[in-house]
C-alpha cells in the first residue's frame, strides 16, 4: 500500500470516528491551488480575475473540517488526530 494511500485510509477512518462520535458538521476536500481563481476588486471598483491563488505561499489549506465540539480542548484533541492522519501541520480555529 503506498503512503497516499494509507493516509486516505486514515483520514477515512477519522471521518468516521468524528461521525460516530456526532462532532462532524462538515467536511471538505480542497483542489490544488494551481486550480485556484482570485478575484481582486480594483480601486475603480472592478474584479479582476487571475490564475492561481491569491496568495504565493508554499503552504496551503488542502481541505477543512467543521465540527461542534464543547470546547477549545475537544477541538485541539481532533485537531491533533487530524495532524496524524493527514500527516501535516492542523490549524484549529473557532467560528464567530
Amino acid at each position: 500500500m503506498t503512503v497516499d494511500a494509507v493516509m486516505r485510509r486514515d483520514i477515512d477512518a477519522l471521518n468516521a470516528e468524528m461521525v460516530a462520535a456526532g462532532v462532524r458538521v462538515f467536511v471538505g476536500g480542497l483542489q490544488p491551488p494551481g486550480r485556484a481563481k482570485s478575484l481582486l476588486r480594483q480601486p475603480d471598483g472592478s474584479v479582476l480575475t487571475t490564475d492561481g491563488p491569491y496568495l504565493k505561499t508554499g503552504e496551503f489549506v488542502d481541505g477543512f473540517w467543521v465540527l461542534e465540539v464543547a470546547n477549545r480542548d475537544e477541538a485541539q484533541a481532533w485537531g491533533r488526530k487530524a495532524a496524524q492522519a493527514c500527516r501535516a501541520s492542523v490549524e484549529v480555529r473557532p467560528f464567530h
